[in-house]
């Protein structure tokens, strides 16, 4: 059965479906508050309960609330029980993190307005979360009771429009948009005073909740946000279940302690049960161990988690991050229930597999991949280096892109989960999205050493084209080249590498010749007889100009750059190869 249900009812009982929404918004737009004038209202309309059952208590301050109403006739024939469960997200940074390690199981998600501000740089970021980890979504314009009678309803209804038309491009346009004034007064007005729309919003999100897809199977994921003991029974923490499903007796780990310790109850909602599985918001109860060790965090079936310090990951750019995202540059990464920071190297596919279809959720380490100086956005022209081999004309872009992402400390968290990588440290108050790429995670790589062990297996190359002049011939089938090689580098190891004239020639490096850089190359098919002519007028030239005659040698210098004879070397490096070998194809 989708959704969770309360201990397996009997025949009479009526059935729970609990749908997960996020509540998101900019600071202050008035979330909590929101939060709060649904729980109550929820629970009191609908079931007039007796206040203590009102779940509120820890899990409200702690963001989650529960809202209990009838079950909508489109969710099924029946008496049943609509359960939301009410994920307030606090404040920013660690929004990000709780929208992201909870993004498997938030259903429905809320954007707060506040109407008199419209939207803001952080409602843009939870509407960016919003498309990656959500299917569909509530916008709430709230604090209505700020704006002046007489004018409210058109400033709602513009305000309304221009909601519309931002959400036009995303994957929410057309969504519901309700207007509220979930405390009317503001913070300090009496409890006595009524919300306004509350009862119309509560209508709304029951015409939008679903029958959440939930799968008991793969091992068990739990994200802990409250962490108690109770004397004489054991350590209790709460939090959602991700994935898989958990039983009263299993053994569960908790990897930031290194310890297992077993199931001894469990409770939803102070409703006792024995079982609980992904999207369900359960208290499980274990052996005693000190909870100041554990206040947020994961727990799982034992040896599920990966601690890994690196991993390969496919990604895409969120379109509203300004600016590029640089090879090597840093970003906060947010993996599994962790941020940190990590250093970053894009790569795609080699340019003759641009076009082939995306892998999804696998990674080909026989394949061979191409270096990128940054992630190659829509519209972007191909890098001088990539330019090289472009095999696929100009300016196509690759169908999939990687990068490497090498963690400041190590994390852990599930296989193939779910990464964001972000410019926290950008200004709060800058009017500027800071989220951006996100993607999958592929292949973590857990071994410390994992540059020595594992990077050699990744094969990114990056193309290498050197440029040089004929100076002169030698004789039918050898010249002189210069201008390819440094004075100072080790010509010996170019010997044997294959180098191509302007005229049309191959070559091959025989080594080097005098001090200066210059070097001697074999043409095995011998040089044509135009290339004779065209590089015998430029030595003449440049012999006839006395040693004195300065202003003609210049003049006869510019005959002979304009046509001079070029020689190009192509290689590929691969850039996690220790030897640094040159490869040509």
């Amino acid at each position: 059965m989708a959704g969770s249900a309360a201990p397996a009812p009997g025949p009479s009982a009526p059935r729970r479906l609990n749908v997960n929404v996020g509540v998101l918004g900019h600071i202050d737009s008035g979330k909590t508050a929101l939060a709060r004038a649904l729980s109550t209202t929820g629970s009191t309309a609908a079931f007039d309960r007796a206040p203590q059952s009102r779940a509120r208590g820890i899990t409200l301050d702690l963001g989650f609330s529960c809202l209990r109403t009838s079950l909508p006739p489109h969710l099924g024939p029946g008496p049943g029980e609509l359960q939301f469960t009410l994920v307030d997200c606090p404040g920013h940074a660690s929004l990000i993190r709780t929208i992201i390690g909870g993004a498997q199981i938030i259903d429905l998600m809320m954007l707060v307005i506040d109407v008199t501000k419209g939207m803001q740089t952080q409602s843009a970021e939870c509407l960016v979360i919003g498309q990656i980890a959500c299917e569909k979504m509530v916008a709430v314009l709230n604090k209505i009771d700020l704006l002046p009678e007489g004018k409210r309803q058109v400033a709602i209804e513009k305000m309304t429009k221009k909601m519309q038309k931002t959400l036009e491009n995303t994957k929410f346009h057309g969504c519901p948009i309700v207007a509220v004034a979930a405390k009317p007064g503001g913070p300090d007005a009496p409890e006595t005073v009524n919300p306004l729309g509350v009862s119309e919003l509560i209508e709304v999100l029951k015409s939008q909740a679903y029958l959440p897809t939930r799968d008991p199977k793969g091992p068990f994921l739990m994200a802990i946000d409250h962490c108690f003991s109770i004397k004489g029974q054991g350590t209790v923490m709460t939090g959602t279940v991700l994935s898989g499903s958990v039983s009263l007796g299993d053994n569960v780990e908790i990897p930031a302690l290194k310890v297992t310790k077993k199931v001894k109850s469990m409770q939803m909602f102070h409703t006792p049960v024995t079982y609980a599985m992904q999207g369900d918001r359960v208290g499980v109860c274990v052996t005693q161990f000190d909870p100041k060790l554990l206040e947020r965090g994961l727990i799982c079936t034992p040896e599920s988690l990966q601690t890994i310090h690196a991993a390969v990951i496919s990604l895409k750019k969120i379109q509203y991050f300004r600016g590029a995202l640089q090879t090597k540059a840093k970003f906060h990464i947010t993996v599994g229930h962790e941020t940190v920071m990590g250093r970053v190297m894009f790569f795609s596919p080699a340019p003759s597999d641009f076009s082939k279809e995306p892998l999804e959720n696998v990674f080909d380490f026989d394949k061979e991949y191409l270096y990128q100086e940054e992630y190659l956005p829509k519209g972007s022209k191909p890098s001088e280096e990539n330019k090289e081999n472009d095999q696929t004309g100009e300016g196509q872009l690759p169908r999939q892109q990687w990068a490497l992402l090498e963690f400041e400390k190590p994390v852990t968290c599930p296989k193939l989960c779910l990464v964001i990588g972000s410019k926290l440290d950008t200004d709060i108050h800058a009017n500027t999205c800071r989220l951006a790429f996100h993607g999958v995670l592929l292949q973590g790589m857990e071994d410390k050493n994992y540059a020595e062990t594992f990077l050699p297996k990744l094969k990114v190359y990056k193309l290498k084209h050197k440029e040089g002049q004929v100076e002169r011939v030698m004789d039918d089938y050898s010249v002189i080249g210069r201008s390819l090689f440094k004075k100072e580098t080790n010509i010996q190891i170019f010997v044997g590498l294959k180098v191509k004239l302007s005229t049309g020639e191959d070559g091959v490096i025989e080594g080097g010749f005098g001090q200066s850089g210059k070097f001697k190359i074999r043409i095995p098919d011998g040089l044509k007889p135009d290339t004779k002519v065209l590089l015998s007028v430029t030595s003449k030239k440049k012999s006839k100009t006395g040693k004195g005659d300065a202003a003609k040698e210049d003049e006869s210098c510019k005959v002979d750059s304009a046509q001079p004879v070029t020689v190009s070397l192509l290689f590929k490096r691969y850039v996690f190869d220790t030897q640094k070998k040159m490869i040509q194809s």
